[in-house]
């Protein structure tokens, strides 16, 4: 026997007692999944735009991005999901030849009463008084001086003749995404406009530009993030996602990880997100275009529940997951059961609201395709992606931490127990253990189909390099139930039942009164039986008749 030693040479000549320490088998853990950010900063922030930044809470984000920033908007959103995570924060500057987003409020009439305006930029509030006689010009005023004394908003304000301008800090597209309503929450809430006064909002210049996504994943360098969010949805920042994506999942980077970015828009624009994309890397939210939420913080607020999901188990499914600090716009203003049906069956993922909550329903990928146009659905979950990252990273963990300077020899190989030898049996057991830490944590199933189908073998033309096909059968989500409504058939049966007694009972009373027709008493009681037993027949020959025509209808 001849023990394999990492450092103790073969010959020492000074006495006594040597030792090492290999700890190369006890490690159980994978790499740390953190999270990312990628998005616009102001020249009031104090961050470098293009150099990774960690951010532990929104208010470090405001000082490092700029107060009303989108980036510390979404860092707000995260931190209300995910307060203790790993993330950080690509900040990227502003298209320089980009023009910022405006919207319009005009106020008419004078005030008769005193009052309270309540204008929502996004969900943020800001209340405005009202005077009576208060003219047009003076509540223009007045909520332009508002608005500009909350710094966290993402406007700035002006006034001029009754017409509040607001103006996005940022430019490009991503102010397009801005929202302004007045009384969000209607009268029964306490909220309308003083008498005498009305407001009227309207969309202004268009924002255009988009900033050097490429440039933002190529200043990432070799870290590692499992999820991204992003608040770009232009065709041209997705396809640098894409790109960079690749990249990450490519056999010799391994970086992994998933991108969920967000759209704001019509139905109709929004079914075409999977047609053009048709990215498993990349899952993009719905968001109504009357939605009073900005898409980018209901993005922030899902990737963190997304990260905090994931982190415990990345094979549950994200459905329910309800998205604090995001409040549920009004009925009129949500996307019905039918459109997210479509939106999920293209390629765009979708979150529910109620008067309670605002939550994930399914975080479908944009990958709707295959490489030859037909339909395909292997990686539609994001949850898939997800579980399939984990599982490459738990195994190279294990090879690489068990193996990282072993020799490779044939199977049957006679070799001292201690040496650092391994074979292709060795390995396929390894892997075969793998899977079954793997099964217990619930990420895989069917060990035996595993087991049947799974090669380890050395390369026919390199020597030192094994080759290996590893097939997992990863676990689903429960995604429907169908129950069998075996209550109601019970329910059912009984109906029948009492329904042709109730018949047979008609018929009897109508029988015996029959003119010309007389049963003799001494007679009744046998013929009553007789009859007794006859009609409990044709009962139950008719509950059964309606219970199996009842199962042909649910079942087909």
């Amino acid at each position: 026997m001849a023990i394999s030693f990492n450092q103790i040479p073969q010959k020492v000549y000074t006495p006594l007692f040597y030792a090492e320490v290999d700890n190369s088998a006890a490690n159980t853990t994978t790499d740390d999944m953190q999270s990312l950010i990628i998005g616009p900063m102001l020249e009031s922030g104090k961050a470098t735009a293009g150099e990774l930044t960690y951010v532990s809470s929104a208010e470090k984000a405001a000082e490092l991005f700029g107060q009303g920033s989108i980036l510390h908007q979404m860092v707000t959103a995260y931190r209300n999901q995910d307060s203790t995570g790993t993330l950080y924060v690509m900040p990227v500057e502003d298209p320089s030849s980009g023009v910022a987003a405006t919207k319009t409020v005009t106020v008419t009439g004078t005030a008769s009463a005193a009052g309270t305006i309540s204008l929502y930029v996004g969900f943020d509030l800001v209340q405005v008084g009202v005077s009576s006689g208060d003219t047009e010009s003076d509540i223009a005023g007045n909520v332009m001086a508002a608005i500009n004394a909350e710094a966290d908003l993402p406007v700035t304000a002006s006034a001029e003749l009754g017409v509040i301008t607001l103006t996005s800090k940022h430019k490009g597209l991503v102010g397009n995404d801005l929202t302004v309503n007045v009384n969000l929450l209607g009268s029964s809430n306490g909220q309308e406009l003083p008498a005498g006064v009305g407001i009227a909002i309207a969309d202004g210049v268009e924002g255009t530009g988009v900033p050097d996504i490429e440039a933002a994943f190529d200043a990432l360098k070799e870290e590692p993030f499992e999820f991204i969010g992003i608040p770009f949805n232009d065709k041209t920042s997705l396809d640098a996602v894409k790109l960079a994506m690749e990249t990450r999942w490519s056999y010799n980077v391994q970086l992994y990880g998933h991108v969920y970015s967000a759209k704001r828009g019509s139905v109709e624009e929004l079914l075409s997100i999977g047609e053009t994309q048709n990215d498993p890397h990349l899952t993009v939210f719905a968001v109504s275009e009357t939605d009073p939420n900005s898409g980018f913080d209901r993005l922030g607020a899902a990737l963190g529940q997304i990260a905090v999901s994931v982190k415990a188990d990345p094979a549950r499914p994200f459905q329910t997951l309800e998205l604090s600090g995001i409040t549920a716009p009004r009925v009129s203003d949500r996307i019905s059961r039918g459109d997210r049906e479509s939106l999920l069956a293209a390629g765009c993922a979708t979150f529910t609201d109620s008067s309670s909550a605002t939550a994930i329903e399914r975080a479908v990928t944009t990958y709707v395709t295959n490489s030859y146009g037909a339909r395909d659905n292997s990686y539609q979950d994001a949850e898939t992606l997800h579980t399939l990252g984990y599982i490459v990273r738990y195994l190279r963990t294990q090879i690489t931490s068990k193996f990282g300077r072993h020799k490779l020899a044939n199977d049957g190989t006679t070799f001292g127990e201690g040496q650092a030898v391994v074979t292709p049996a060795i390995i396929r057991s390894e892997l075969i253990a793998a899977y079954s830490v793997l099964e217990t944590m619930g990420l895989v199933e069917n060990m035996d189909l595993f087991k049947a189908n799974l090669v380890v073998e050395r390369n026919l033309t390199d020597p030192n390099r094994l080759d290996g096909l590893f097939p997992p059968d990863l676990v689903n989500q429960l995604r429907v139930v169908v129950p069998v409504p075996s209550a109601v058939l019970r329910r059912s049966i009984d109906d029948a039942e009492t329904h042709f007694r109730c018949r047979l009972h008609d018929d009897r009373r109508h029988h015996n009164s029959r003119p010309g027709f007389f049963h003799h008493p001494a007679d009744y009681g046998q013929s009553h039986r007789r009859c007794s037993r006859r009609s409990r027949d044709r009962i139950r020959r008719a509950a059964h008749c309606s219970l199996h025509s009842m199962h042909r209808a649910t079942h087909g």
